[in-house]
């Protein structure tokens, strides 16, 4: 190869390198490029007697400054930081709402028994009465608005798997394209670099909807799989996804795909990480959170509601519900094919937890699954009754027919305040312990309980006659008449759904009658009782109040939120570091592209002398062939 060969290879080198890096130049703002490099070998020497003499370099090929393994470091640090992100922005919602000191259920149900209180002192003033009514229709009223707002942040979660979806779907539909253009331009011999830009930057962007795995194949494509290993794309074929209705609940969307027209649902555990992890999680704190927050309204209703009944209104008539709320719902699966029906119903209120139920029956046994921790038990039969839910099964089930079980979901938004009469707060009992006319002593009878439900035979007189200081005798008992019994200071006695607390010293011949409350008007006995609830360890199998069960839920919140914003945090820094790695070495440095630059300009320039040398030379023997 002549001088000026060799000058015009080294010409065009330079002008490969200028072009490249003009390339890196102009996409320095560009997202997910990576920095391009020419590669340079020398052309075969050619041999002679006095050895091999070099011929000029080559451009072998333009590559990317680009390691798989950042990539897919990236990518994973991505999807986490993606579904942490989402996780504590949504869990915020739902901290601010519940420990909202003006918006939360705890300071109404303060009010609530503040109003009893206020009753008891004053039984038939008309005003402490409808004082009564207003706070019970607050409460009411922030029960439904709370959960209200927890219903729209499921719906905003819902959508969100909705709009990740689309978008998986765009992109994979993109990176199939993309694929088969890689695919035949890699025929050729060379890598289409910024088709791998647009292709990584696709995986990226699907990594934040959801965790992906991507497998390269030797044809220069690459083959996507979601978490749970459904193919997204293979090759040049799209696979799409589908967000559709559970089929377990049908009010939460879930991921799938649509074969035959008809959805199949991927199980929500095996889909995890970005927008769609973030989506499915926070479900689940929610989920918690509104069963939480029913169990405090079926418990209070039902608490309250005995109670009233037991009592006597301002006309003398017995008590009605106060409050109402809705019991636990059952949803078949619409995978399901027997003909069971499965009914539920609260038998213990203070053996609810927050949890929903799952019953599967496998053609020989059921199992109950308790969803918040998956505690399973199995039975050979039904009803069963499981945390206080006693559930029941007529029809016949098939094998694999699964139903879910929200005992207390839809309590808190049902929840209603029933009285609207002052007149019908059931503020005294409907019996009451009076003294014999002639009583010498100084004892005392006062009826401080009334049994929830109200035993029918309240309105039966009971006498209690004292034949000595020490024994006394009862008759009208309805279940016969005790003689002889030991009185001791204090003691209690229960009959006929009462109980009643004999005090004092009773003188012989001493009598006291329990009997109906005829014009009690000023009785606050059942009030008390109602107000006493407020304390009273009704919840979590009797440990805890109402207000307690509350604050521990509002805890629970508060805990997972911060777990939740403290992962995302920790998670932003493994993502900015997993980023400056991969652009350290694939992005784009200005003062080295610069000094590139420069090295290439004069590359051009000395391969430019080389070329005027030869030319020089080959001048010079023309003009000595033409003067010879």
């Amino acid at each position: 190869m002549s001088i000026l060969s060799i000058g015009v290879s080294g010409l065009n080198a330079a002008q490969a390198g200028i072009s490249t890096t003009s390339h890196n130049i102009s996409n320095v703002n560009t997202p997910g490029y990576s920095r391009q490099q020419t590669v340079q070998t020398t052309n075969t020497p050619l041999f002679s007697g006095g050895g091999y003499f070099g011929q000029g370099v080559n451009v072998a090929s333009v590559q990317r400054a680009y390691d798989s393994f950042l990539v897919a470091q990236t990518r994973e640090a991505q999807t986490q930081s993606t579904q942490l992100d989402g996780l504590s922005a949504q869990l915020k919602n739902i901290d601010n709402l519940m420990a909202d000191p003006s918006a939360g259920v705890s300071p109404m149900l303060d009010n609530l028994f503040s109003a009893f209180n206020t009753v008891s002192a004053s039984p038939s003033d008309p005003a402490s009465r409808q004082g009564l009514i207003s706070a019970a229709q607050t409460l009411a009223s922030g029960f439904s608005n709370l959960s209200s707002q927890l219903a729209s942040f499921g719906d905003q979660a819902n959508a969100s798997v909705t709009q990740a979806v689309s978008t998986m779907n765009t992109d994979s539909a993109q990176l199939a394209q993309l694929n088969q253009q890689i695919t035949v331009a890699t025929a050729g011999g060379q890598q289409p670099n910024d088709l791998l830009d647009q292709r990584d930057a696709l995986l990226q962007d699907m990594s934040k909807q959801a965790r992906i795995s991507v497998v390269n194949s030797p044809d220069g494509s690459v083959n996507v799989f979601l978490g749970n290993g459904q193919p997204l794309v293979l090759g040049s074929q799209q696979n799409q996804l589908t967000a559709g209705p559970d089929p377990s609940d049908p009010s939460q969307t879930i991921v799938g795909i649509t074969s035959g027209g008809k959805f199949q649902a991927f199980n929500s555990a095996d889909v995890t990480g970005g927008a769609i992890g973030a989506a499915f999680a926070f479900r689940q704190t929610l989920q918690q959170t509104q069963n939480g927050l029913g169990r405090i309204a079926a418990s209070l209703a039902q608490s309250i509601n005995a109670q009233q009944e037991v009592g006597q209104d301002l006309n003398g008539n017995p008590g009605t519900d106060f409050f109402s709320a809705a019991g636990p719902q059952v949803l078949g699966s619409t995978n399901n094919t027997g003909s069971a029906t499965v009914g539920a119903s609260v038998s213990n209120y203070a053996a609810l937890t927050a949890s929903d139920y799952k019953l599967a029956y496998d053609g020989t046994n059921y199992t109950v699954t308790r969803l918040s921790d998956n505690t399973q038990q199995s039975f050979a039969s039904m009803p069963q009754t499981v945390d206080g839910v006693t559930i029941s099964l007529s029809g016949t089930p098939a094998a694999g027919d699964s139903f879910l079980i929200e005992p207390t979901r839809n309590a808190a938004s049902t929840f209603k305040s029933l009285l609207t009469d002052p007149n019908q707060v059931a503020a005294a009992f409907p019996v009451r312990a009076g003294s014999g006319t002639s009583n010498g002593g100084t004892g005392a009878a006062q009826v401080t309980a009334v049994t929830p439900p109200a035993n029918a035979n309240v309105s039966q007189p009971v006498n209690i006659v004292f034949t000595g200081p020490n024994t006394f005798n009862i008759t009208g008992t309805g279940t016969g008449n005790p003689t002889g019994l030991t009185y001791t200071p204090g003691m209690t006695i229960s009959y006929n759904g009462w109980t009643a607390t004999l005090s004092g010293a009773p003188a012989s011949g001493d009598s006291f009658n329990v009997g109906p409350n005829t014009g009690g008007s000023g009785d606050n006995s059942n009030i008390k009782a109602l107000a006493n609830l407020q304390l009273a360890k009704t919840m979590g199998g009797g440990t805890a109040s109402f207000s307690d069960a509350y604050a521990t839920m509002v805890s629970n919140v508060g805990n997972q939120t911060a777990a939740a914003i403290s992962g995302a945090s920790a998670q932003q820094t493994v993502l900015t570091n997993a980023t400056s790695a991969q652009q350290s070495l694939s992005g784009v440095s200005l003062d080295e592209e610069a000094a590139n630059l420069l090295k290439y300009q004069q590359a051009y320039q000395a391969a430019s002398k080389v070329i005027s040398t030869a030319d020089t030379m080959f001048q010079s023997i023309l003009q000595v062939i033409s003067a010879g």
